[in-house]
């Protein structure tokens, strides 16, 4: 079976994003905002795991995931926020176009050699931000 650019990751991700004031709340997608308003994701499960923590405050989730909670608790947009690449989509975006490029040859080598670099910009994009496991 040949991946296709469109099913590379079709699932839908949610995340938790904390500032560094112990709030949190949950996000469909990562921004960086820099220094000034670092915030630090986890992945879905670890809701599940820290929603009864006596150190996380949880907040309300936003309607607009551009933007993070001040340490007074209010919601600062911030519609100009530089949205994050995953890894996972880059490899399996990288992945699907290697595939293409060396169907003559075989789909494996390229696919490995594709996900590998669509993985790397992922994780470069990412390093603008502090994710979690």
């Amino acid at each position: 079976m040949m991946p296709t650019v469109a099913s590379a990751d079709s699932v839908e991700r949610t995340y938790v994003a904390c500032n560094q004031y112990g709030d949190c709340w949950r996000v469909h997608r990562r921004y960086a905002y820099g220094s000034d308003a670092p915030i630090t994701y986890y992945k879905s499960d670890w809701y599940d795991a820290h929603q009864n923590d006596e150190h996380v405050h949880w907040r309300p989730d936003p309607d607009n995931d551009r933007g993070y909670y001040e340490r007074d608790g209010s919601w600062h947009a911030d519609p100009g926020a530089r949205a994050l690449a995953g890894g996972a989509t880059g490899a399996g975006i990288g992945a699907a176009i290697g595939c293409l490029v060396t169907l003559p040859v075989g789909c494996a080598p390229g696919a490995a050699v594709g996900a590998a670099v669509g993985g790397g910009t992922g994780a470069v994009a990412g390093a603008a931000s502090t994710p979690h496991h």
